[in-house]
This record gives structure tokens, C-alpha cells and sequence, in this order.
């Protein structure tokens, strides 16, 4: 264990040495594990060597951390908020689009920005090979620190510490790569029955394939590209498969079954983006705790809902989740100030944060 870590120290220390930025000269890339976490690792039976895959939800602003055990299966760890995530569900597509990727991306010891000014970062990979086979655009699409996203998505800088010292042990322990699931939202049946007419809904469909492989096996899938969609575990057994395809027509029925009972058809809209409910209370106070987050105006409410009907324009239907952020600025006051007045007030590194600002 000892070697290892060292290894681990040493990759960071060479890292740090071929990249600049604000915090050039500290150490916070070598922070430890907190303990808890450490504790959560022994009680189920998993080290901080052992590899380690996550996954992200936009709409739920949620990242997961598993972590495998001796048996070759991932189990879940812990599940970290999200302070911030920009743009809409859907895919990055273009550079300057504001979009925070969906698919399947690696994380490599490469990937890893210790002197990030956004306090620590790791680049996602983006463009992948799906993406670059559909001529998408984009760069520095990253998980990194500070509550501000431009594409990216933001944790609060004690969060990022402890994820980025979990995947730097990770690494340490001899995994080569990390694989990064992003998703629109969790692929269950009601999520899917209610955005069916989605416009990116056959997207969605594919990597859920991605999703459904890993839910039943537990193992990380692996990922290729053909025809302009992914491709999951194409050498995969019988038995394998034969689980996968009863999952998917379970998934099937079930959403046939949500619809004919009248489960409305829509599409969220996002002022942009949006951040897990636990941070609401605290951007509303004054002083919250998380620091200057970008853009706190379009946090206010959560998304608006538009009816999708079979034919015809769509219809707002104007329903936005309940929040007490926008209580208040509906009674006239403001959580933190506007857009505008917050960028003057930060460093353009900061107040951009994201896509080619790192």
C-alpha cells in the first residue's frame, strides 16, 4: 500500500509539474481521503486502490461513486451533489453551446488538473469518438471545484477535494482510465414515459443500452461506436445479454403501461441549468457558503415544463418545481446579485468557468 501510494504522490507531483494556473504552488492535490470516506471504503469491503467508475444525472444534479470489490463488481460508494450544471438535457454538440456532455467518456491520469483555477478539475474526455464521429465541437469540459459551470460540471470546492483524492488513489492503484457515465436523468420507466417526446429521446435510448449492461452486470461496459450510435459489450455472453434484453423489455412495458395510463408527455426547460435542491436554502442566504455561484439568477426557479402533445406546437404549461428561492425573489428579493454585477465583481477565469476556460 505504501508504494502504491507513493507511486500515486509521484504521478501527481509530475502532473503539477507540466501545468500552471492559480494555485501553482499548492499542495491541495494531495489532500487524503477524509477518514469517513475511508471507513465507508472498509465497511464494504473495498480499498482506496481499488478502481472506481462514476456516474452523473443531470436533472437529478447528482454524481455517484462505485467502487469495485473482489468479486469484479462495482458497488456503490456515495453520491456527491452537484453545486452547479449549465445549459439543458441533452448533449454537448457545438463549442459554446453551454451544454454539459451526455455519453460515456474515460478520465485519464492525463485528465487530472491539480492547479485548476477552479480550485482542483479533471477533464472528462469530450469529444469522445461518438462525438467526434458526428463532428461535435468543444473542449475542457470538466468535474471541478467552485459552484460556477460554462458546460462543466461544478461541486463545492470540499467535495471536489475529497473525489479528486478518491480517483487520484484510484489511479495509484494501477487503473488506467476511469469511466464517466453522463446522463440526462436516471433511466428509469417514469423518466422515460414523461420525456418520450423529447427531441433527443432516441439518444437517450441508446446510452440507457449503456446504462441498463452496466445495472445488470455491475461491470464497467465497454464502449465502441458504429453507425453514428454507441455500441455496449458487443462480444458479450448469451447469458449477459439474454439478462440486458429481459431488463429492456421489462423497462418497455412498463412505460407502454405509464403512458395508456396518462402519463403526460414533456420537455424541461432550464434558465440554465440548474443544481442539487440541498444547495437551495444556501444560495438563498445571504452569504451561503458556496461562494460567488455563476449565473444565480437562473437557479431561482427550477425548470419550466412544456407539454409535448402528439401533433400540433407545443404548450408551456408553465409548471416549475417549488423552491424557496423563488418565493423570495418573487416577493422582491435576490439571493445573490445579478448575473451581470456578479461577473464584474470575479476573475474572467472564474466567472466564465468551463468550456476552454480552465
Amino acid at each position: 500500500m505504501l508504494k502504491k501510494t507513493t507511486l500515486g504522490l509521484a504521478l501527481l507531483l509530475a502532473l503539477s509539474a507540466c501545468q500552471d494556473g492559480q494555485y501553482a504552488a499548492s499542495t491541495r492535490h494531495l489532500a487524503p481521503i477524509p477518514p469517513a470516506t475511508l471507513a465507508l471504503m472498509s465497511a464494504k469491503g473495498v480499498s482506496p486502490a481499488d478502481p472506481i467508475l462514476m456516474r452523473a444525472y443531470k436533472k437529478e444534479s447528482e454524481i455517484e461513486l462505485w467502487k469495485r470489490g473482489a468479486d469484479g463488481r462495482y458497488a456503490l460508494l456515495k453520491t456527491y451533489p452537484m453545486c452547479r450544471w449549465s445549459g439543458q438535457l441533452g448533449p454537448k454538440t457545438r463549442e459554446g453551446d453551454r451544454q454539459a456532455p451526455e455519453g460515456f467518456y474515460s478520465v485519464t491520469p492525463a485528465s487530472m488538473n491539480p492547479n485548476s483555477s477552479l480550485y482542483l478539475s479533471f477533464n472528462l474526455g469530450y469529444p469522445n469518438d461518438y462525438d467526434r464521429s458526428l463532428g461535435r465541437t468543444g473542449a475542457h469540459l470538466m468535474v471541478h471545484g467552485s459552484c460556477s459551470s460554462r458546460g462543466c460540471f461544478a461541486m463545492t470546492d470540499e467535495a471536489i477535494s475529497e473525489l479528486y483524492a478518491v480517483v487520484r488513489e484510484a489511479f495509484a492503484g494501477g487503473q488506467r482510465a476511469v469511466q464517466f457515465q453522463s446522463y440526462p436523468f436516471r433511466m428509469t420507466p417514469e423518466n422515460l414515459a414523461r420525456h418520450r417526446q423529447d427531441p433527443n429521446i432516441a439518444f437517450w435510448r441508446n446510452i440507457k443500452e449503456g446504462s441498463d449492461r452496466f445495472e445488470i452486470t455491475k461491470a464497467e461496459p465497454v464502449v465502441g461506436v458504429a453507425g453514428g450510435r454507441y455500441v455496449f459489450d458487443a462480444d458479450a455472453d448469451g447469458a449477459t445479454a439474454g439478462a440486458v434484453a429481459r431488463k429492456q423489455a421489462e423497462d418497455e412495458r412498463q412505460v407502454a403501461a405509464l403512458v395508456a395510463a396518462g402519463t403526460p408527455a414533456i420537455r424541461l426547460v432550464y434558465e440554465d441549468g440548474g443544481q442539487h435542491r440541498s444547495f437551495r436554502e444556501t444560495l438563498m442566504a445571504a452569504g451561503g457558503g458556496l461562494g460567488e455561484v455563476s449565473r444565480p439568477e437562473a437557479l431561482a426557479a427550477g425548470p419550466r415544463e412544456i407539454a409535448m402533445p402528439a401533433a400540433g406546437p407545443v404548450a408551456a404549461t408553465d409548471r416549475r418545481e417549488p423552491t424557496r428561492v423563488g418565493a423570495a425573489l418573487k416577493a422582491g428579493a435576490s439571493p445573490r446579485p445579478a448575473v451581470a454585477e456578479t461577473e464584474r465583481r470575479l476573475p474572467k477565469t472564474f466567472a466564465t468557468a468551463g468550456e476552454g476556460r480552465e
